[in-house]
C-alpha cells in the first residue's frame, strides 16, 4: 500500500460540525471515522475538530463569507506525543457557500498548507500556531522546510486535484446532511453544477 494512499484521506470532522457561525452538530459514527477498502480505519478526534475551528474562525474569516463555512483538513501526519504541542501537517482548505435552493455556490476559499500547533486544554484542544508554507518563490522551500520528511506525502495529496475535489463532494454532502441543508448540488464559479453523493 502506497503511503500517500493514508496521508490522502480527507478528515474532515468540521464538515459535520462546523459552519460560518461555528454550529456544531453532533458526530454519528460514521463522521467518526473515514474507511476506504485501500486502508486501515483511521480515527478522528478532538485535535482535528480544533483544526477545523482554526480553519474556519481564524482563516475563513479573511474570505468573503457565505451562508456557509466548510473547512477541509487533508491530514499528512499527526504527531500527538507532546500534549502541550500537538503537530498536525496538511493540507488545510476552507470554503465559503450560499445557498439558492438545492445548491451550493463557491463565494471564497482557498488553500492553506502547513503545519498547526495545538495543545491540550480544559474544554479539548486549541490550536496554539500556525506555520503557513508561503506564497510564490518562498513556495517550495517552505514547503520542504515544513514538511521535511513528509513532503513526498504532502506533494501527493495537494497534486491529486481529482482525488481531492472527490473527497470535497463527499464531505460536503456529509455536511449538508448533518445541518439539513436542501442542497445536493455544489457549484463553483464558471463551472456547472455537479451532484454531491447520495
Amino acid at each position: 500500500m502506497k503511503q500517500w494512499m493514508l496521508a490522502a484521506i480527507l478528515i474532515l470532522s468540521g464538515a459535520s460540525m462546523v459552519g460560518c457561525q461555528n454550529n456544531k452538530a453532533k458526530q454519528t459514527e460514521s463522521e467518526v471515522k473515514t474507511e476506504t477498502s485501500a486502508q486501515p480505519e483511521v480515527q478522528m478526534g478532538d485535535p482535528l475538530t480544533a483544526v477545523d475551528d482554526y480553519l474556519v474562525n481564524e482563516i475563513g474569516k479573511d474570505y468573503s463569507q457565505g451562508k456557509v463555512c466548510i473547512p477541509y483538513a487533508y491530514v499528512v501526519s499527526i504527531d500527538q506525543s507532546n500534549p502541550n504541542d500537538i503537530l498536525v501537517w496538511g493540507d488545510f482548505w476552507v470554503f465559503n457557500y450560499d445557498i439558492s435552493g438545492d445548491t451550493l455556490k463557491t463565494v471564497s476559499g482557498g488553500n492553506h498548507p502547513g503545519l498547526m500547533h495545538l495543545r491540550k486544554v480544559e474544554t479539548g484542544f486549541e490550536v496554539t500556531s500556525f506555520d503557513a508554507v508561503a506564497d510564490g518563490a518562498d513556495n517550495l522551500p517552505s514547503a520542504q522546510r515544513i514538511f521535511g520528511d513528509k513532503f513526498n506525502s504532502f506533494q501527493e495529496i495537494n497534486g491529486n486535484a481529482e482525488k481531492r475535489e472527490d473527497l470535497r463532494r463527499h464531505f460536503t454532502a456529509d455536511y449538508a446532511k448533518a445541518h439539513n441543508l436542501s442542497a445536493t448540488m455544489l457549484q463553483d464559479y464558471g463551472w456547472p453544477a455537479v451532484e454531491l453523493p447520495r
